[in-house]
């Protein structure tokens, strides 16, 4: 089993409950990790037979710009269900932090985890 990590991928959202949280984007970092089978790319040394990385972090900035969500747990799981989707992508984690959510703490974050086809 490979794994891929995306780390402190920084995008904007509109996330969150109160009226100023909604007026606005704020910042969201994503950290992801994709458990995939490694050993097709291994010997191929081919992007088709790996993660594409790249095309998974352009769907997920589409995703999360375009998005409204209420709940830090919907955006985190809106971004598992992009993750899975990829044919490769057997198992599949997405943290979501929210710098500044909280006075006095540095980030609230949500972590889900799923595996593909469950």
């Amino acid at each position: 089993m490979g794994v891929i990590r995306i780390s402190n991928l920084r995008l904007r959202a509109v996330v969150g409950t109160m009226d100023w949280e909604r007026s606005a984007p704020q910042d969201v970092v994503f950290n992801i990790e994709l458990c995939f089978d490694h050993s097709a790319a291994a010997a191929s040394d081919d992007i088709d037979d790996t993660v594409d990385y790249k095309a998974l972090k352009l769907e997920l900035i589409e995703m999360v710009e375009k998005s409204e969500f209420r709940l830090l747990e919907r955006l985190a799981a809106a971004a598992l269900e992009i993750c899975l989707a990829r044919a490769k992508v057997e198992r599949a984690v997405v943290r979501v932090d929210k710098p500044k959510a909280l006075r006095f703490a540095d980030s609230v974050s949500v972590e889900v985890e799923g595996v593909a086809g469950e």
